[in-house]
């Protein structure tokens, strides 16, 4: 019997794949990979396959989505198949599905778990991991007007004192995604229509290319943080909720938020 060894990749390069995850990957019979949930802004494919010993196939979202059973599971069930995933391969994407189709058919399934967005969030800000509520994506694109459940999501984590991390979502297939400027527009008019309470004045931290050298991070009211440049994809928001004096400081030494500005 074979077996499907999802193993993460990390944030930034192929330097983010831990010693367990370049071992495992070396003695797979064969490595697929995506990038469609993550650019990895720093990432160099061939990099990447001289650190494991081996070619990787890329494959797009359509065939790990509709052809993982011909591409994927038929080589996993008689040899052993590393599937490389952008971040920590079960958090915030989509390959549970792949996970649970592998164990249905009887083949034998590991995780190699990697550095994710989701304790980046955290570890790149010095807010304190445990206060995080519900995560939320702004999509790339969406039919008619723009999800209120995202705005719901984010004033429901501030009532409750927690903070929010919000993901903005990339379409690398197809060159697109959503800026940190264009999200927080989204965000402030639609909350404005709603009449809830994300205003220009609301304090948000906006973060770009985490764990990279040219990673960018600022903290202040929506209406700076708007126009600030972050640079190239990809991004995520935070709304932090109630805050301990060690988190003021951490935003305002680490994330460059003005003085004064929390109280």
């Amino acid at each position: 019997m074979g077996e499907l060894v999802f193993i993460g990749l990390g944030l930034c390069d192929e330097y983010g794949l831990s010693l367990r995850g370049r071992l495992e990957a070396n003695l797979c019979d064969v490595l697929f990979a995506e990038f469609y949930t993550n650019p990895m802004p720093s990432l160099s494919v061939s990099g990447l396959e001289r650190l494991v010993g081996k070619k990787v196939e890329i494959l797009s979202r359509r065939q790990v989505e509709e052809g993982a059973g011909e591409i994927i599971l038929s080589k996993a069930r008689n040899g052993r198949v590393g599937f490389l995933v952008p971040g920590d391969p079960l958090v915030a994407t989509t390959h549970v599905d792949l996970w649970l189709r592998a164990v249905r058919v009887g083949i034998s399934s590991r995780v190699i778990h990697g550095a994710s967005v989701v304790s980046a969030a955290a570890g790149s800000t010095g807010l304190q991991s445990y206060k995080f509520g519900r995560t939320v994506t702004v999509p790339v694109s969406y039919e008619g007007e723009f999800p209120r459940s995202v705005i719901e999501v984010i004033v429901k984590n501030l009532v409750m004192g927690l903070h929010s991390l919000v993901l903005l979502e990339v379409d690398v297939e197809n060159g697109r995604f959503v800026s940190v400027g264009t999200a927080l527009k989204l965000l402030w008019s639609t909350s404005e229509g709603m009449g809830e309470r994300i205003s220009g004045d609301t304090l948000v931290v906006g973060i770009a290319r985490v764990e990279s050298k040219d990673m960018r991070v600022m903290a202040g009211r929506l209406r700076d943080v708007m126009r600030f440049d972050f640079g190239e994809p990809p991004y995520f928001l935070i709304f932090p909720g109630s805050l301990h004096f060690v988190e003021v400081e951490a935003l305002e030494l680490i994330c460059h938020a003005p003085k004064g500005l929390m109280g």
